[in-house]
């Protein structure tokens, strides 16, 4: 059997609180059994973060990801991406948006070239990235981007947030509501569910899959009462879905759909816009819920966080969240 890949972090935002977790984490490499890790960014100005959180860390530049292993008992291992990230602590600048687009590249790279088991992303901050210049709405749809480049084809990214006490897809992404309504259709919805029951199976090791899917509107239209998408654009994919053996019951009420008895009778909520989905999950399990992008021919997790520019370099930071993603990283890699 041949050696276990590293996994691939990227540096996030250099301004927000992404270089912090990066050295929280590897401080917590043996405590916490944690995989093989290795930055992509700028070894200085890790360096220099570490010295600002007085975290005691060595920093050690590699050439390429089979290096890390060597490295990781002793020091923090950084592959440069040769764009330098200068930004301070808590003051976003457009100009470290390169830097984080640099190390999301070079860490999608490496594992696409077999040279890292996943890529875990740390924040980074839609509107700095959009002032450089940056033409994606967000991480998730970037990552799709770079996996379209590389195999030639479109692939249709879907964002799980998952923690062991719950599990949520948005079949909408990051879309102002009112285009989120106006996005939705049955077609997407089927598509959305099948790599849902595709990636549970293949990466989670789950054999059947239970599905829930929420409805729209107040009490999932009440019977047309409240809104027909239940009637006209959600109950088809539903039975589409059924009819290809997928195990999904819905469209269910949201306002009932996550409470303890519920929440034990599927192993995912497939619901129709972001906040219907992120509003439970963070409520639940804030500090252990881990962002996984299903539909990508890699595994790639990050912190269900943001930058937390108030708490970059304070040395304050909660790396839980991290540390969670590292972890479901290397299980969807065994």
């Amino acid at each position: 059997m041949g050696a276990v890949l590293p996994v691939a972090m990227t540096l996030g935002e250099p301004a927000g609180i992404g270089p912090d977790l990066a050295l929280m984490a590897w401080r917590r490499r043996a405590a916490d059994a944690l995989p093989v890790f290795y930055v992509a960014g700028d070894a200085a100005f890790l360096a220099s973060r570490a010295r600002a959180l007085g975290i005691e860390a060595a920093i050690t530049a590699i050439a390429q990801p089979a290096e890390a292993a060597a490295a990781f008992a002793t020091a923090l291992p950084v592959i440069e991406t040769g764009v330098a990230a200068t930004a301070a602590p808590g003051r976003p600048d457009g100009a470290s948006a390169p830097a984080a687009i640099a190390a999301i590249r070079r860490a999608v790279a490496d594992v696409a070239a077999g040279g890292a088991r996943a890529v875990v992303t740390n924040p980074v901050a839609k509107s700095v990235l959009y002032r450089a210049g940056f033409a994606h709405p967000g991480h998730t749809e970037f990552l799709a981007h770079l996996a379209a480049e590389r195999t030639g084809h479109t692939v249709q990214p879907v964002m799980m947030l998952w923690s062991p006490k719950l599990a949520v897809v948005p079949v909408t992404i990051h879309l102002a509501l009112s285009a989120a309504i106006a996005a939705l259709t049955t077609e997407l919805i089927v598509a959305t569910c099948r790599i849902v029951a595709h990636d549970l199976r293949t990466r989670l090791a789950i054999a059947s899959p239970r599905l829930v899917v929420s409805g729209l509107n107040p009490h999932a239209g009440e019977d047309g009462a409240l809104g027909d998408e239940e009637r006209t654009v959600i109950a088809p994919a539903i039975a589409a879905l059924a009819a290809e053996g997928v195990d999904v019951r819905g469209p269910l009420s949201a306002d009932t759909l996550f409470h303890d008895a519920m929440r034990e009778s599927y192993d995912c909520a497939v619901c129709m816009y972001h906040d219907q989905a992120l509003i439970p999950i963070k409520t639940l399990a804030f500090h252990d819920a881990v962002n996984v992008t299903l539909g990508l021919p890699f595994v790639r997790t990050s912190p269900d966080h943001g930058t937390a520019f108030d708490l970059a370099g304070t040395g304050r930071a909660d790396p839980s969240s991290l540390i969670a993603a590292l972890r479901l990283a290397a299980r969807m890699t065994p």
